[in-house]
């Protein structure tokens, strides 16, 4: 089954960390990305931009209004995510539970809709 594990973070935390902890973080996420494929678990991956860079459409009396900006005003963003492939949903912890992102936000774990 598939889960999509949703990384949330304080958008501007990685600007504040000095050169060494951004080098740090980005070996962090560089092993768990790579025992992720080694496990046969990676499905893909991504960061994404800052929620500045986000548009927002909605439907409102059927015509689309479209906002700049993120849906839901909050203290984390998502910053990016992981789609991987897992027996189950306690995998899915399991692996989302050893994501660096999970030491300075949350990790949200949600399974794919499958028909």
């Amino acid at each position: 089954m598939q889960y999509l594990l949703m990384l949330y973070a304080s958008e501007g935390g990685w600007n504040q960390l000095s050169p060494a902890e951004q080098q740090a973080g980005i070996a962090a996420y560089t092993a768990y990305t790579e025992a992720l494929a080694k496990a046969g678990a990676l499905v893909g991956a991504n960061r994404l931009q800052d929620s500045d860079t986000a548009t927002t459409v909605r439907l409102v009396d059927g015509k689309p209004v479209v906002q700049d900006g993120p849906y839901a005003e909050a203290r984390e963003q998502i910053g990016g995510y992981y789609l991987i492939e897992a027996p189950d949903l306690d995998a899915a912890l399991a692996w989302a539970a050893r994501c660096p992102g999970a030491s300075h936000g949350t990790i949200e774990v949600r399974p794919v809709w499958h028909k």
